[in-house]
């Protein structure tokens, strides 16, 4: 199956540009996720750059008759019940690894906003290592691959570097323009003063 996708993604002409690091442990922060099909353009445009990718999958998946599947294509089971920290079992992936490359969608599902979620990011800098970002263009058959954040652990600063690079590799596209909510400013808080009155002028 792995290499029947990668047939299709070459067939069809895709162009990558870019390269992912020298480390050998990272993940590949891949938007915008707007169809089923993004896993398979983005296995094939790894393949390209020689990397062979990971990603995240409920552990419920990785039963017969799909685990062998999921765990060829290089799916690494997690437990997403309230009990279990997946960003905790993930980093713990990481230090069992001598090379990993994780590819996430940052974005959740296919019918997202477009808002980034954190999980990937604390990922990163749980475990140490860098995040690299990547876009693809299912029209133009277009994409690319970095640059490469290493987290600060200032997430609003970091998501603002991210916002402002997918916002300038491709302006046209709506959901790029959500990733950064989260670092805007958050509005303080009035104080009430003494009679109910906002203390705020």
């Amino acid at each position: 199956m792995r290499r029947a996708l990668i047939a299709v993604y070459r067939l069809r002409g895709w162009r990558i540009t870019g390269a992912v690091p020298a480390d050998k442990k990272f993940i590949i922060a891949g938007g915008p996720h707007t169809s089923n099909w993004d896993f398979a353009i983005f296995l094939g445009a790894v393949d390209q750059l020689g990397v062979r990718p990971s990603y995240i999958g409920k552990h419920s998946l990785f039963r017969w008759p799909l685990k062998r599947f999921m765990l060829d294509m290089g799916g690494i089971p997690v437990d997403r019940t309230k009990r279990a920290n997946y960003v905790d079992q993930v980093v713990a992936e990481f230090a069992k690894h001598d090379e990993l490359a994780l590819v996430i969608a940052p974005e959740g599902t296919r019918d997202s906003d477009g808002r980034w979620k954190s999980g990937f990011y604390h990922i990163a800098l749980g475990a140490g290592v860098p995040i690299v970002l990547a876009w693809i263009d299912r029209k133009r058959r277009i994409g690319a691959i970095g640059p490469v954040i290493h987290p600060s652990g200032d997430y609003r600063a970091d998501i603002k570097r991210i916002a402002d690079h997918f916002r300038a590799a491709w302006p046209e596209q709506p959901r790029f323009r959500e990733i950064d909510r989260d670092a805007a400013p958050k509005p303080a808080l009035s104080k009430r003063a003494p009679g109910g009155q906002s203390g705020a002028s």
